[in-house]
């Protein structure tokens, strides 16, 4: 019987810390914009082919003078 109060316990105790992490991050705006973190994984390569020179855009082959 003593083992069961002290799982009771437990996770009572692991519910109100999960509550309260649940209530920091509301309160500090992590989930203010949910549809924008999947984007963030594609931003970094998506920046570089906007900043990389085009180089070699010719399919065909090199230019001929």
């Amino acid at each position: 019987m003593e083992l069961t109060w002290l799982a009771i316990a437990a996770s009572i105790i692991m519910a109100l810390g999960a509550a309260c992490v649940f209530i920091f991050a509301v309160k500090k705006n992590y989930f203010h914009d949910l549809e924008d973190v999947k984007y963030q994984v594609f931003w970094s390569d998506l920046e570089e082919l906007v900043d990389s020179p085009k180089e070699n855009r010719n399919v065909d082959g090199p230019q001929k003078p």
